[in-house]
């Protein structure tokens, strides 16, 4: 592989090591990308010569910002075209199949997860056995601007959080800290960013054996030696907040939720923040949010895959996801024209229509 390749492919030791490589764009994720890395692991899974995975993005600012959106908005439909490119079906389809892949993965997977983590870059991290964030790392699901909903197993992970966070984070598509991560079980450890070297090395050190459980131990312990000690840790939003948002949360239906978060008028800035961007946002996204963690409480990781490849292939169909990628990264009006414009304008057939399978078989069946 030359340095060119959007994915680095390298070896020391018994460390197999990928990187995201498009630094420029955050390392967001293309269908090129999630294709390499499927077949890297699937190599690498049968390498008896390797025994841990080690993934990271290039540059200092990001693991990954998300999915690449500015190809899914070329191929998604404009309202009242009811249109996907096949392109959409196989981009989420393969993107999916690689975030079970690393959450069935026999062998350890290390992801460094500093920088920027977003959207599907979760879906690369959430999944590993061993998650890894730092002082720099900012985490969210923010789909709500961009028309689309929290995927890449989001019905899951979101459903795991303490009490209504995860409905929180969903609907207003906040940002959180590591310290946060470690708290809504999105992460594992939290080390300083410059112990990235050191761990590295540590790991390709390590004496692996062919017993995989045994190897999870040792990489566990090689990461622990270097965790950041409590005082040293950002200063969290999910803990302090957690009271708060129970409260703003706390309604039986969706319309009561939204209103009561659309209503907070507080000076706490990360609340503002969170509350502007959940009215600015997709209202039918708002829908589905509710819907789908509704739904999703007692699923299998497999079929919250599918029922999310089914929503994300209908979103994108709907026009939501081709106008909201136009007014946030196209056209960068940040004025995106909804429609349905309200929560209140959104009807439950549009809600369960975004849920049915648009085929007879789904593409995730043999997961």
């Amino acid at each position: 592989m030359t340095q060119e390749s959007p994915v680095i492919v390298e070896r020391e030791g018994a460390l197999g090591m990928l990187t995201l490589n498009l630094p420029k764009a955050l390392n967001a994720l293309n269908l090129e990308m999630i294709d390499r890395m499927a077949a890297q692991l699937d190599a690498w899974e049968s390498d008896d010569e390797v025994a841990c995975i080690w993934i990271e993005g290039a540059g200092e600012k990001a693991l990954c910002a998300g999915g690449d959106v500015v190809a899914l908005h070329r191929e998604s439909g404009s309202y009242g075209e009811q249109g996907a490119g096949q392109f959409v079906q196989d981009f989420f389809t393969r993107e999916y199949r690689l975030d079970y892949r690393i959450h069935t993965y026999p062998k350890p997977i290390v992801v460094w997860g500093s920088g920027i983590v977003m959207g599907g870059g979760i879906g690369i991290m959430s999944g590993a056995s061993h998650r890894i964030v730092t002082e720099t790392t900012r985490m969210a699901m923010p789909e709500i601007t961009i028309g689309l909903f929290p995927d890449v197993g989001g019905s899951w992970f979101l459903n795991r959080m303490p009490g209504r966070t995860g409905l929180f984070l969903g609907l207003t598509g906040a940002q959180f800290n590591g310290t946060d991560a470690l708290y809504c079980g999105m992460a594992d450890r939290l080390l300083p960013s410059e112990c990235k070297d050191a761990l590295l090395s540590g790991l390709a050190a390590l004496e692996f054996s062919d017993n995989p459980d045994r190897n999870h131990v040792l990489v566990s312990k090689q990461i622990q030696s270097l965790e950041m000690d409590a005082e040293s840790q950002p200063a969290p939003n999910l803990r302090t907040h957690y009271d708060v948002i129970q409260e703003l949360t706390d309604g039986a239906t969706l319309p009561e939720v939204y209103q009561t978060i659309a209503a907070y008028r507080g000076d706490d800035k990360w609340l503002q923040r969170a509350s502007a961007t959940m009215t600015a946002g997709c209202p039918l996204t708002a829908w589905i949010v509710w819907e789908q963690l509704r739904r999703a409480r007692h699923m299998s990781l497999a079929d919250v895959l599918r029922m999310e490849l089914a929503l994300a292939v209908n979103m994108c169909r709907s026009g939501q996801v081709k106008e909201g990628v136009r007014a946030l990264l196209i056209d960068k009006d940040r004025n995106p024209q909804w429609q349905p414009a309200t929560l209140g304008e959104v009807t439950g057939e549009q809600v369960e229509a975004c849920f049915n399978p648009p085929w007879a078989q789904s593409p995730l069946a043999d997961l």
